[in-house]
């Protein structure tokens, strides 16, 4: 290191060279041995080496911001330019208006105020802790307090690598009364999308510090830290009622456009059209409302009129719905679970996107049970099978149709002797997946019970699509289609039929070598411990 230093010689591994960059520049081609791997260290270990004048290199990569490389339309970019001063560089330094909207923190009855001390600090973040109370007092979104309630302050990493400020106000949440409004199924705003050709997606900036705390509950929110102790007059993060508070604004704001042409997740909005002029009369609707409103988007976070946007973990596109890139690469990347929190932190990421997996029942089975009470851990090669394969079947997951409920359904359902599923499509195109294992009790169902387990359980998973059209359920168990013929019927049995009832359908049979979407299912002896 000390000769490449010296004659100021510069490694490039990628092109197998160095280049010399003394009196007579030259390059030399070479054939680098690839590196066994990097190893992180430690923020200590990295000031003792600079405190030797030990030679040290650091690469940070910087990533690029989400619409990079888009191109916007003349016509929208003149409705930006409109409207520019709802997308600052930064939050004005002034308190957001008073709103009907304000978020409240009420306790419940004989409460007294949580006290904590504050958490210790690295350097580091002591440097970073300083620096975001001098912007929040500049702001004044805080101020010194000297009420009896203490939260201690910690750190969260954003997606961009920076730090958000997060205080642990668990103490306090546990003395609140919960707001029990309801956040927005997460499928259903994807529905909306249907038949939209252009995108547009907003982001808030610092969403939380646009909404003011309710006047006399400031007090509640102190936080305490080495440089002493500040109330907030914004919503911090942290608050157990914040994303409902945040969600009543958004749709008092949006009301009127609400699933005409704008969905709203928290600070996410997407505005969505048929074609480019409507877009650009519903953004500069949507830009209004943010400036009579007082509420500010985050520029570098947007995208305008795409065709194809990411919005909530998903890929949005010319009515298709797929995963991210990043969710993929990040399952790809998934290092074999060595417990049960590891285990169970990929079993949720893969269950939100359970909808694109065909028979995920079967697939993830062998890793539930691992997820047991009293059950030892033992990852044998059925589990890193179950494993792989999952991950396979996630990372090859199909783009799947958004529903057009102007158009008719089609239900194939299947059942085995351990789980039941199927598939809702329309036009022969996947628009979701369902499957779950069967219970002890329902393991005892005979074949044509559990067939029809399969087909209430779908029209009861799926009931928003189905409820006012008419569709047709396939399925490859020929007493099933004559269920509305039998002439005697069970309690079960009867039950079914008075749910069945709401829908307008009829069966079909199908053969089995045919149906093999729904019968992707667990038909496996070793499952049956399941």
């Amino acid at each position: 290191m000390e000769f490449l230093l010296e004659h100021q010689v510069i490694p490039m591994p990628l092109a197998k060279c160095l280049v010399i960059t003394g009196p007579t520049p030259s390059v030399v081609q070479t054939d680098l041995r690839q590196p066994d791997g990097l190893k992180m260290i430690s923020s200590m270990q990295l000031k003792k080496g600079l405190s030797r004048d030990e030679p040290t290199f650091m690469a940070i990569p910087l990533k690029s911001s989400e619409n990079s490389g888009e191109t916007v339309p003349k016509e929208i970019m003149r409705v930006l330019e409109k409207y520019r001063d709802v997308m600052p560089d930064s939050l004005p330094k002034s308190l957001p208006p008073r709103r009907m909207i304000d978020h409240e923190i009420e306790l419940v009855p004989g409460a007294k105020p949580p006290a904590k001390n504050a958490y210790r600090m690295a350097p580091p973040e002591l440097a970073e802790l300083r620096k975001h109370l001098d912007e929040l007092l500049n702001a004044g979104f805080i101020r010194p307090a000297k009420a009896p309630y203490e939260a201690p302050v910690l750190f969260q990493r954003k997606k961009d690598g920076s730090l958000r400020l997060c205080i642990d106000y668990r103490a306090l949440n546990k003395l609140t009364v919960r707001n029990k409004y309801p956040l927005l199924i997460i499928t259903d705003l994807f529905d909306r999308l249907h038949g939209a050709k252009y995108f547009s997606k907003l982001d808030l900036r610092s969403g939380y510090y646009q909404v003011r705390i309710a006047e006399g509950d400031e007090p509640k929110t102190t936080c305490v830290t080495r440089y002493g102790a500040f109330e907030f007059l914004v919503m911090p993060f942290g608050l157990t009622n914040a994303p409902a508070t945040f969600c009543t604004l958004m749709n008092q704001v949006f009301h009127e456009y609400l699933d005409k042409f704008v969905v709203v997740y928290l600070d996410d909005i997407v505005v969505y059209s048929t074609t480019m002029e409507e877009h650009r009369d519903h953004l500069q609707k949507v830009f209004q409302k943010l400036k009579e409103n007082q509420l500010y988007v985050k520029r570098e976070k947007c995208s305008f009129a795409q065709e194809r946007i990411n919005f909530l973990g998903h890929v949005i596109e010319c009515g298709r719905i797929g995963m991210e890139e990043g969710k993929i690469a990040a399952i790809h990347d998934w290092a074999m679970p060595k417990s049960v929190s590891e285990l169970r932190s990929f079993l949720g990421l893969a269950n939100y996107y359970r909808r694109f997996v065909e028979g995920f029942s079967k697939r993830v089975s062998p890793l539930t049970e691992l997820l047991k009470k009293d059950v030892h851990w033992n990852w044998d090669p059925e589990c890193q099978a179950a494993f792989d394969g999952l991950k396979k079947a996630l990372m090859e997951g199909p783009l799947l149709g958004i529903a057009d409920v102007t158009k008719p359904f089609e239900v194939e359902t299947d059942a085995s002797d351990y789980a039941l599923g199927g598939v809702l499509l329309q036009n022969g195109h996947p628009i979701a997946y369902e499957s779950r294992k069967l219970n002890a009790a329902e393991r005892r169902y005979t074949v044509s019970e559990k067939e029809m387990l399969a087909v209430v359980h779908c029209l009861r998973a799926w009931r928003q699509y189905l409820l006012r059209s008419s569709f047709v359920v396939k399925t490859d168990n020929s007493a099933t289609c004559h269920f509305f013929t039998q002439p005697k019927l069970t309690l079960k049995q009867a039950r079914w039929q008075e749910f069945l009832a709401e829908f307008d359908f009829e069966f079909e049979h199908k053969k089995g070598s045919s149906n093999q979407a729904a019968d992707a299912l667990s038909r496996k002896q070793e499952h049956a411990a399941i």
